[in-house]
């Protein structure tokens, strides 16, 4: 199953030599460096929806809020931990 999760921008930085937007974005706790290059608007603060390391899209926190308590629900939140890097 193909999932985008959200997760929220703690921080913003470009990787000069690649020409590259990257981000720390916190998901629930854990934290990983996503891609912001399909996400241009997107700032500190702000969620978006990751799926294999690319922000897809800037959503709202209820939205963000929303998908968490439907992961919660089918018991999947636990599950992406596993994936920390």
């Amino acid at each position: 199953m193909c999932l985008a999760v959200p997760g929220k921008i703690v921080s913003i930085f470009d990787v000069e030599a690649l020409g590259l937007r990257r981000g720390k974005v916190d998901f629930s706790g854990i934290r990983k460096e996503v891609c912001l290059d399909y996400t241009p608007q997107a700032r500190v603060g702000d969620y978006v929806l990751v799926h294999v390391g690319f922000a897809l899209t800037v959503v709202d926190e209820h939205e963000a809020q929303r998908v968490f308590e439907a992961l919660r629900q089918l018991d999947q939140l636990e599950e992406l931990k596993e994936f920390e890097t």
